[in-house]
């Protein structure tokens, strides 16, 4: 496995409706046992159910527009990234990196990223890091298991994937982005780590324990994107 892992934290881990203060100690602990190991981590953050309710308020009494939207998303999300470097302490760097497009002197093995302008969720923003710090993989944590050619929510019928190229998945998702788009990977990000040649793995973050699986390069529950 590469020295720098990439990582998008969803949102709906750090705060499906409160703070899970129970996954981000489990998750804090994962990850310093890995730093232990000489590893070395970037880490985004999403904003979650806080911010649609956010950006659904702001649309219903004033009829936000898609970068008023994004903004308020940026806004969430950089909360949840604050949170996230905190609870980390000593072992991140001391100020969350909004434009991931640079690369921060530091020796802290952790590094915690958010986002800076509109146009894109913070899937986009781990490619981007994944471009600045050489990694050709990153990981996508979210609440779903898979990649699915339908939402399992709605079709139990819905067909998983495994494994599945960037052209494949772009079909199964909508070609432009909006604010509060809910899929396993925002379509301008699946072109960037399509034209980069990133491959992306999307797992459950629950349990921690496949995640851990995946740190260890075994088998675990998810698609790999690539």
């Amino acid at each position: 496995m590469q020295d720098t892992i990439i990582i998008s934290l969803g949102g709906s881990l750090i705060v499906p409706d409160a703070i899970d203060e129970g996954f981000l100690r489990e998750f804090r602990d994962l990850i310093l046992a890995q730093t232990k190991l000489g590893k070395k981590f970037v880490i985004t953050t999403g904003g979650g159910k806080v911010c649609r309710r956010y950006q659904e308020a702001a649309a219903e009494i004033s009829g936000a527009s898609d970068v008023d939207k994004d903004w308020i998303g940026i806004a969430s999300l950089k909360l949840n990234a604050e949170l996230v470097r905190v609870v980390f302490g000593e072992h991140a760097y001391e100020n969350v990196v909004f434009n991931l497009s640079e690369k921060p002197e530091t020796e802290k093995p952790i590094i915690i990223g958010a986002a800076y302008e509109p146009g894109h969720s913070t899937d986009w923003d781990m490619v981007l890091a994944a471009k600045t710090f050489g990694a050709k993989k990153a990981v996508n944590l979210s609440n779903v298991d898979y990649v699915y050619d339908s939402d399992p929510r709605n079709n139990p019928d819905a067909k998983k994937f495994e494994s599945i190229s960037w052209s494949e998945y772009r079909k199964l998702i909508p070609e432009d982005w909006n604010p509060g788009l809910s899929t396993p990977f925002d379509p301008i990000a699946a072109k960037e780590a399509e034209s980069s040649g990133i491959e992306v793995s999307i797992m459950n973050g629950k349990p921690l324990d496949n995640f851990a699986e995946y740190l260890r390069g075994g088998k675990f529950k998810g698609t790999v994107i690539k």
